[in-house]
């Protein structure tokens, strides 16, 4: 009988002394990668979370904040095959031509902790989240290869529930008191309205930001350059404790992670994406304010500015925003739920000037109001027709209407303006 393998049986192994093509993609064989973090068989607590979260959660901390690259990958592949390709299975596809980048990641692969990490935000009352999750924000789908692979979240409620009525208000740091004012008074009008305040959680417009939504009992979410267990800035502690009280704290940098100037402006993204619309309410023409709004351009959002001085240097972006027609001028919650909210629903009230008596008038009757003097002495109704060019008539019948509006008074022959307090 002949028993030579047939095609379905395992293939053979390379023959002796010949050394395995480095081109050649490993065959994954029936079943997945092994994980690269193992459960341990003593292990007597609950159960590991899921390959691809955990993996997800190494990820964010070999990786910068949207990498475009790593984003291409996780686009073919499952975050959990992605590490066992870093981890040495590296298929030809990825390995090139970004070798550097995978040996970087392949030598800081053995100090990732990603079981740690998600124990650490779990005892901090938090969680990770990733695509596919129930709580995911699919409008961060928007972000395409710069898609966060996943948010580390502080806080109760539903992120993506929130984030649907939700829109940020953002500025300068170093902000005047008149943008904090605005930007306290703009919050806490949202959140009277039923809007989730989101900001960035530093100085300036953000914090004034958080603390009016939280004054008017509003909920309002603080996007992070850090990790959700750090507060940064320091004198914003307090505050930040506040959010993940009262709101949410997420962020796509693992626990004990602190920011640095690049991790600030990849934050930016996330808060434009998240939001319906995203509000500048001061911003200086280099202000890192202006990159969230053009974000917010980029992805169809809603960009919003608030005028300030023409003398302030503060709100010099935020003017060149609205003078390109990059941004819509909003002077109050009433206006920026108008752009963002339900067609039809969320408008804002027609505004005017104040309604005076005489505005109710006829063309006639306010004609022949004009006429009459103010002076003690008054005019004869001869006098009012000839000034007026109506009949004599008709100019007495006129007169006795605005007499009886309380608008003018008979002194004898004469007609005179009524005296008013």
């Amino acid at each position: 009988m002949n028993n030579a393998p047939t095609s379905t049986d395992h293939p053979a192994a390379p023959a002796a002394g010949k050394p395995p093509d480095p081109t050649r993609a490993p065959d994954p064989g029936p079943t997945r990668a092994p994980d690269p973090w193992p459960a341990k068989a003593t292990d007597p607590g609950p159960a590991r979370p899921d390959q691809e979260r955990r993996a997800r959660a190494a990820l964010s901390r070999l990786i910068e904040p949207g990498d475009p690259v790593v984003g291409r990958w996780l686009a073919g592949m499952s975050a959990a095959a992605l590490i066992g390709a870093i981890s040495g299975r590296v298929p030809a596809a990825t390995e090139e031509p970004h070798g550097v980048r995978l040996a970087a990641y392949r030598a800081r692969l053995p100090a990732v902790d990603p079981d740690g990490d998600l124990a650490r935000v779990e005892a901090l009352g938090g969680r990770f989240i990733i695509p596919g999750d129930p709580e995911w924000p699919s409008q961060l789908n928007d972000l395409g290869d710069s898609r966060p692979v996943g948010l580390w979240v502080r806080g109760t409620g539903s992120l993506r529930l929130l984030a649907l009525r939700s829109v940020a208000v953002v500025g300068a740091r170093a902000c005047s008191s008149y943008g904090a004012h605005v930007a306290c008074e703009l919050s806490a009008q949202l959140a009277e309205r039923g809007w989730v305040v989101v900001s960035g959680a530093a100085y300036g417009i953000d914090a004034a930001a958080h603390r009016g939504a939280l004054a008017a009992g509003g909920v309002t979410v603080g996007v992070l350059a850090c990790g959700v267990d750090v507060a940064y800035p320091s004198g914003n502690t307090q505050l930040i404790r506040n959010i993940a009280e009262q709101g949410i704290l997420l962020s796509e940098l693992p626990p004990g992670e602190h920011p640095n100037r690049f991790r600030f402006v990849l934050r930016n993204r996330v808060i434009a994406a998240l939001t319906r619309g995203t509000v500048v309410v001061e911003a200086a023409l280099r202000s890192g304010a202006l990159s969230t709004a053009r974000r917010a351009r980029d992805l169809n959002r809603h960009t919003m500015g608030v005028a300030g001085p023409v003398t302030s240097e503060l709100s010099a972006g935020v003017h060149a925003l609205i003078r390109s027609g990059a941004a819509s001028l909003v002077t109050d919650a009433a206006e920026i739920g108008e752009l963002i909210g339900a067609i039809g629903e969320d408008l804002a009230p027609i505004r005017s000037g104040p309604l005076l008596p005489r505005d109710l008038l006829e063309p006639a009757a306010a004609q022949v109001l004009e006429a009459v003097p103010a002076s003690a002495d008054g005019a004869p109704v001869e006098r009012l027709a000839s000034r007026t060019g109506l009949p004599a008539d008709e100019v007495l019948q006129r007169l006795y209407e605005l007499g009886s509006l309380g608008h003018v008074e008979r002194h004898g022959a004469h007609w005179r303006l009524v005296r008013r307090r």
